[in-house]
């Protein structure tokens, strides 16, 4: 059976037409959800109703409401056992969903959501599953090692989430998912929800084994690109990284994906990029976990202007009000290159593409066109003029701060928030995003507030202990 959407309406259906409880409705409202978007209102009626799911979306679609809302209607929340397991390919995804069900959740009491992913001490979630869980959010190579450990108990399990399964595939975790899957109650017994931005052959033998009569919702629209401006120019590759210095400079975006090849691109380029004055990190696979948390958390938090990766490094990542993506290098795949620039433009707000590309590459240009059903539009790089006298450097608006303690501490982000705004005397307007993690917990402050909520933190208290603070 398959149902599809024709794309995306300006505004979809209300929320408050699904048949959920009034408590939950509410939490949406308060959460700034009124209006589903496409792959929501396609799925959202038929997970509820207990259907099994395959669903073609890509990240930034909404998907996470699509599935954890479903999910959370099933759950038993007096009874503390996993009752729920979404399966993620990397961490970042895994983090990013769990914060979006724990917000999702505010609704119902004391439902726990658990992340078990690799790059972390094992030690304290062996702890935390001890203690019991509803949800757990994991990528397949931890999950199945706490099986192994029989620390996570799965015989209780209503739902089954399989995220971005196209790429889980391609990241080799097919045997892994089909382990963690045997150890789940049957297909019959329990809902199944598979999420993937393409349908191969592999995904679609995946569905047949772990889903039971599913329906299949296909979006006929993934992404709107009418609101990209997308350029290309040519470039020698003596100057192809300061090309992207001089675009940076001209365009002064407030927050740029710059996409390399390889790793060895990124650092050569951040190294340029930081020596011209500019915030620039980089995300690559040589990173380690904790510097890798630390760069996205800074990335997302607007207190970096550029975040230089390569593709294997951002994926799952998906970017709130992403305003530029660069190619510094052309991929030699064009749907990873239509992938790259559907990153930017995205809820309807608009977004740059910038696509550098030397004679040598104009073949793999060519092959863009052919995807996209379009001639690329070229522009002369004398188009890219400095900027005027006395603007300064590009600057990101946010200054980062650490502070050691997070939620092992019972720290929450109205602790902090209290802190900065109540006893330090910052705006609320100063106050960005809060991200919490076991241990630590980061907040974004305004530039011109950094230094005073830093000092504030350091000499004051949050949850009436003493706090250590530092500037990322």
């Amino acid at each position: 059976m398959t149902a599809s959407s024709a794309g995306a309406p300006s505004t979809g259906p209300a929320f408050d037409s699904l048949p959920l409880p009034g408590h939950v409705l509410d939490n949406l409202r308060s959460l700034g959800f009124a209006h589903m978007t496409p792959i929501q209102a396609a799925s959202l009626p038929l997970a509820l109703a207990g259907q099994d799911l395959i669903a073609q979306a890509k990240t930034g679609s909404g998907k996470t409401v699509a599935f954890a809302l479903p999910l959370l209607a099933r759950l038993e929340a007096r009874q503390f056992a996993v009752q729920a397991l979404v399966l993620c390919p990397t961490r970042e995804l895994a983090e990013q969903v769990s914060q979006e069900i724990r917000r999702l959740a505010r609704a119902d009491d004391n439902v726990k959501v658990l992340t078990l992913c690799g790059g972390s001490p094992i030690g304290p979630q062996v702890a935390s599953l001890a203690h019991g869980a509803h949800v757990v959010v994991g990528t397949p190579g931890r999950v199945l090692d706490h099986l192994g450990r029989e620390t996570l108990l799965l015989g209780g399990l209503a739902t089954l989430v399989l995220d971005e399964a196209d790429r889980m595939l391609e990241m080799g975790f097919a045997e892994d998912i089909a382990a963690i899957a045997k150890a789940c109650p049957p297909a019959g017994k329990r809902q199944t929800l598979l999420f993937s931005a393409t349908y191969p052959d592999d995904v679609a033998q995946l569905a047949a084994r772990y889903l039971r009569e599913p329906t299949q919702v296909k979006l006929a629209e993934q992404h709107d690109t009418r609101h990209i401006d997308e350029r290309f120019y040519e470039v020698p590759d003596s100057e192809r990284l300061h090309a992207v210095g001089r675009l940076l400079e001209h365009f002064r975006p407030e927050s740029t994906l710059a996409f390399c090849n390889t790793k060895q691109q990124c650092r050569d380029l951040v190294a340029v990029l930081q020596a011209q004055g500019l915030v620039a990190l980089e995300l690559h696979g040589d990173l380690e976990q904790r510097d890798r948390d630390q760069v996205l958390v800074q990335f997302a938090n607007r207190s970096a202007s550029v975040l230089v990766a390569t593709d294997v490094a951002a994926r799952g990542l998906d970017i709130a009000k992403l305003e530029a993506v660069i190619n510094v290098d052309i991929s030699p795949d064009p749907q990873v290159h239509v992938h790259r620039v559907g990153r930017t433009g995205r809820a309807g707000e608009s977004g740059r593409a910038f696509s550098l590309a030397s004679m040598d590459e104009m073949g793999r240009v060519g092959r863009i066109e052919q995807v996209q059903g379009r001639e690329c539009r070229w522009q002369p790089l004398a188009e890219l003029t400095p900027a005027p006298a006395g603007q300064g450097p590009l600057r990101p608006p946010m200054v980062t701060l650490q502070i050691l303690g997070g939620r092992k501490e019972k720290i929450r982000r109205g602790d902090v928030l209290g802190a900065l705004t109540k006893d330090i005397g910052l705006p609320g307007d100063a106050i960005g995003r809060i991200d919490l993690n076991d241990f630590a917990t980061y907040v974004a402050v305004a530039r011109a507030q950094a230094d005073a909520a830093l000092r504030g933190l350091n000499a004051g208290k949050v949850k009436g202990r003493s706090v250590k603070a530092r500037r990322l």
